[in-house]
């Protein structure tokens, strides 16, 4: 039963993150909120709730390894999995934004992440008890979204006659309630039978909590930006594709991590060091795919390693256990 309710919490976490955007979003337009206001705080925050409820379930269950693994998992997925596939369906372009500012920052951002979890100037802990992501070191995380929110303000504010263009779907103030009300059910009951699901695969089959949250619980929540990619490219929308799956990224390790690390510290393994590389490599990859190109896009053949790159991380995972 274990293994049925692990299934159908990926599918209910999803679900009820979608049913408590869209009806936040629907009183967000019945109280005549600016729909930049709407786009960056309920949908943007909206669409990591299914990374955040596994990471606090998993922080409260003592899993502080498969919380880890998750956003370092979804991170590398981001990268390697969606824009690979998406961009072996269509090419994707890079904009200037992206190009010199989300991915930098989300390159400073990684390497901020590891030099927290790694340095002890922030342990509340006996050093002795090994590496964390202390309290101390989620409130530099948070500072730094917090930055990383106003540079997306303001490039909103400057783009804003696209961004006022929106599906949000203006609701009763009763029908709102409900659909905040099952979001809100739901992303607790996924959340937590993601987490004891995942916890019990790890046991039974001798895995590593690390490694569960880096493959199967990472691709199972990054399921939504790989299905909106897709749809979006074959529908020849692929502006935003490479800002979304950066942006996403930034939002994982500084929102996600710190929020994460302030509710309760996260203990930090060595060997996890390894991933927050993986997420170097693949931050350089996007890099190189624009120096290298003639044109400033990801091309089908730069997705194909995008892939095999991610492939051969599986398996470099499956190898490590």
């Amino acid at each position: 039963m274990i293994y049925v309710l692990f299934v159908i919490g990926f599918v209910i976490l999803i679900k009820g993150a979608d049913l408590l955007v869209d009806g936040a979003s629907s009183i967000g337009k019945r109280l005549n909120l600016p729909s930049i206001v709407i786009g960056l705080t309920i949908v943007s925050f909206g669409t990591s709730l299914p990374e955040l409820l596994v990471n606090l379930m998993a922080s409260f269950s003592g899993s502080s390894q498969l919380a880890i693994g998750n956003v370092l998992g979804s991170n590398i997925a981001n990268i390697l999995l969606i824009l690979g596939v998406s961009a072996l369906i269509r090419p994707l372009p890079i904009t200037k934004n992206t190009y010199f500012s989300e991915i930098p920052f989300s390159l400073i951002a990684t390497l901020l992440v590891g030099f927290l979890a790694n340095a002890t100037i922030f342990n509340e802990a006996n050093p002795a008890d090994g590496l964390l992501l202390s309290r101390y070191d989620g409130f530099v995380l948070l500072f730094f979204f917090v930055l990383f929110l106003g540079y997306v303000y303001v490039v909103a504010k400057q783009n804003k006659d696209e961004i006022e263009v929106n599906t949000i779907t203006v609701m009763s103030t009763g029908k709102s309630v409900i659909y905040i009300l099952i979001g809100m059910v739901g992303l607790f009951y996924g959340g937590q039978w993601v987490v004891e699901g995942a916890i019990h695969l790890a046991t039974i089959f001798g895995m590593s909590q690390s490694f569960i949250g880096l493959t199967i619980v990472a691709i199972g929540t990054s399921l939504p930006e790989l299905v909106t990619s897709i749809i979006a490219v074959r529908k020849n929308d692929t502006d935003i594709a490479v800002g979304n799956a950066v942006g996403s990224n930034i939002f994982n390790l500084l929102w996600i991590l710190g929020i994460s690390a302030v509710i309760k510290p996260l203990g930090f393994e060595v060997v996890s060091n390894t991933d927050i590389f993986m997420i170097i490599i693949a931050s350089t990859m996007l890099i190189l795919a624009v120096i290298i190109g003639k044109r400033t896009v990801i091309s089908r053949w730069e997705g194909f390693w995008f892939m095999l790159a991610y492939t051969t991380y599986m398996v470099f995972l499956v190898s490590r256990g």
